[in-house]
C-alpha cells in the first residue's frame, strides 16, 4: 500500500504561483511513476505532469508546458509540483497519484491517489 498527502494548494491570482507538496509513504520504493491530474467544475480529471522515480524523465500536458515544473525528492518521499504564470483556466482540484508501471497520461494508469487539494485562480 502507498498513501499520499497532497498540501500547498490555495487561492492566487492570475499570474502568481503556487507549489504543491506530495509526500508519500508506504511501499514507495514499488512506484515507478508519480504524477500530477486535475479535475476543474463539471470536467474530467486531465493529465498535468509526471515524473519517474529517478527524476531522470518528466512529462508535461501542452496546457501546462513551460509554465509549471514537477520534481522529487526520493530522500524525503516527496513530489513537488511548482505552478507559475498561473491563469483562471487552471483551477481545479489537483491530485498526486503513483502508478508502478510506466504510464501516466490515462487515470487508470494510476494505483494509489491522493485525497486532493484546491487551485483558484482569480482573475
Amino acid at each position: 500500500q502507498v498513501q499520499l498527502v497532497e498540501s500547498g494548494g490555495g487561492l492566487v491570482q492570475a499570474g502568481g504561483s503556487l507549489r504543491l507538496s506530495c509526500a508519500a509513504s508506504g511501499r514507495t520504493f514499488s512506484m515507478n511513476t508519480m504524477g500530477w491530474l486535475r479535475q476543474a467544475p463539471g470536467k474530467e480529471r486531465e493529465f498535468v505532469a509526471a515524473i519517474r522515480r529517478n527524476g531522470g524523465s518528466t512529462y508535461y500536458a501542452g496546457s501546462v508546458k513551460g509554465r509549471f515544473t514537477i520534481s522529487r525528492d526520493n530522500a524525503k518521499n516527496t513530489v513537488y509540483l511548482q505552478m507559475n504564470s498561473l491563469k483562471p483556466e487552471d483551477t481545479a482540484v489537483y491530485y498526486c497519484a503513483a502508478n508502478s508501471g510506466s504510464s501516466y497520461y490515462y487515470e487508470n494508469n494510476y494505483n494509489y491517489w491522493g485525497q486532493g487539494t484546491q487551485v483558484t485562480v482569480s482573475a
